[in-house]
C-alpha cells in the first residue's frame, strides 16, 4: 500500500497538526481550489482539527459543478437528436439542466452512453459511420490533453461523424477572478496537484507576486493537505508570497510539455462562463480554427437557449466560497445526492456532496 498508507499515517498527521497550531499566530483564510482536495479535507475532518485561527474556504475546482447551465442545456438538446450518440463521463449524467438531465434523456430513449476515455468515443464513431457521435468534453487542464488527443485521432482517421461539446476551464484565471472580487476573503491558495502535473506552476508565479498571496501545490491525501496548509501558514506568518510545491512526487515546475503542446495545437484560449460565477476572460478552451469541424455546438446549431437556475439553489455562492452548503435551506432535505438541485450535490468532487457524505448537518 505504498503511496497510500504512508500518506495517511495518523502519527505524522498529528505532528503536522501540532506544527500548524504552533505556527498560526494570526487569523488566516486559505482556499483549496480542487474538489478532490475538498473531499479529503471534509471527509477526514481536517478543517475541524485546524486551529480556530485557520479557516478553509472551499473553491470552485469541481469541473462538473462549474459547467454552465447553458452548456448542459445544449448537451440535452444535442442528445435528443435521433441521429446522435451522445457520450460522456458518468459524473455528467445527473447534473441538472433547466429541464432535466442526461440520465433522464436516456430513459426517454436518447442514445446516451458512458465512456471512460474520449478515445472510446472516437472508436465508437469509427465503428458506427451512420451515427453522429458527440463527446462531452468538460474539465480543467487535467482532462484537456486526452481530449486533444481524441480530436487528433479523429482527424487522422478522417472521421466526419465525431465532434465534441467543449466546456474546458482554466484554473489561474479563476484564482485571479476570486482575488479581484469585492467580497474576496482568501489570503492563500492550495493549488491542485493534478492540474499542475500537466501545466506546471509557472502560471501561478505572477499571481502570487501581483496579489501577494502564497500558493502551495499539493496532492490529495491527508498528509499532502496538512503539509500544504502548514507551508501556506508559514508563508503568511513570514509575510512571504511564493509558489511552493508540496507535491514533489508528481509535479515539476515545467509540467508535462508534451501534453501542453497537444492542448495548444487543438485548443485556443477563450472567455468561458462558469456556473455560479459568470464569464471570466481567458478562462476556457475552445477548439482552434483548424479543428472547428469537430465543434458539436457549431455542427448542430443549438442557438440561444432559455436557461434558468433553480432559484432555491445557492450553488453560485458555494462555488465562490462565500457560503457553505449548510447555509442552504434545501441542503440535506430537498437537495440530496439522490435528488440534487444543483451540480455541487451531484459531482463526486462537489462541496455539497462532500459535506453530505461526511454527515455534516445544518
Amino acid at each position: 500500500m505504498r503511496f497510500l498508507d504512508e500518506y495517511r499515517d495518523p502519527v505524522l498527521a498529528r505532528r503536522l497538526l501540532a506544527d500548524i497550531h504552533a505556527a498560526a499566530t494570526h487569523p488566516w483564510t486559505i482556499m483549496e481550489v480542487c474538489g478532490g482536495q475538498t473531499h479529503t479535507i471534509v471527509r477526514q475532518g481536517i478543517d475541524e482539527l485546524l486551529p480556530a485561527t485557520v479557516r478553509m474556504i472551499h473553491g470552485p475546482g469541481c469541473p462538473v459543478c462549474v459547467t454552465p447551465l447553458e452548456t448542459l442545456d445544449r448537451a440535452l438538446a444535442i442528445a435528443a437528436r435521433p441521429e446522435v450518440t451522445f457520450t460522456s463521463f458518468g459524473d455528467m449524467l445527473r447534473v441538472p439542466g433547466t429541464s432535466g438531465d442526461l440520465l433522464g434523456s436516456r430513459a426517454r430513449g436518447a442514445d446516451v452512453r458512458v465512456v471512460y476515455t474520449p478515445l472510446d468515443a472516437v472508436r465508437l464513431a469509427a465503428d458506427n459511420p451512420g451515427r453522429q457521435v458527440v463527446f462531452f468534453a468538460v474539465g480543467f487542464e487535467t482532462t484537456a490533453p486526452a481530449n486533444a488527443m481524441a480530436v487528433l485521432r479523429a482527424h487522422a482517421l478522417g472521421l466526419d461523424n465525431f465532434s465534441m461539446l467543449v466546456s474546458h476551464v482554466l484554473v489561474p484565471p479563476a484564482i485571479t477572478a476570486i482575488l479581484d472580487s469585492a467580497d474576496n476573503q482568501v489570503q492563500a491558495f492550495l493549488a491542485a496537484g493534478h492540474v499542475c502535473a500537466v501545466m506546471g506552476w509557472t502560471e501561478y508565479e505572477p499571481i502570487a507576486a501581483r496579489y501577494r498571496v502564497p500558493i502551495v501545490v499539493t496532492g490529495f491525501e491527508p498528509l499532502d493537505l496538512l503539509e500544504g496548509i502548514l507551508m501556506a501558514v508559514r508563508q503568511l506568518e513570514d509575510g512571504r508570497c511564493q509558489v511552493e510545491n508540496q507535491y514533489v512526487r508528481a509535479v515539476r515546475r515545467s509540467g508535462n510539455t508534451a501534453a501542453q503542446n497537444a492542448v495548444r495545437r487543438v485548443f485556443q484560449v477563450t472567455t468561458r462562463a462558469w456556473r455560479g460565477i459568470g464569464p471570466i476572460p481567458a478562462s476556457g478552451l475552445a477548439l482552434a480554427p483548424e479543428f472547428a469541424a469537430y465543434d458539436a455546438e457549431r455542427r448542430f446549431g443549438t442557438g440561444d437557449l432559455d436557461s434558468a437556475e433553480n432559484a432555491e439553489c445557492i450553488a453560485g455562492a458555494i462555488l465562490r466560497g462565500t457560503r457553505l452548503p449548510t447555509d442552504c435551506a434545501a441542503y440535506g432535505t430537498r437537495c440530496t445526492p439522490r435528488h440534487p438541485l444543483g451540480a455541487p450535490m451531484v459531482s463526486s468532487e462537489g462541496t455539497c456532496a462532500a459535506f453530505y457524505n461526511a454527515g455534516r448537518t445544518r
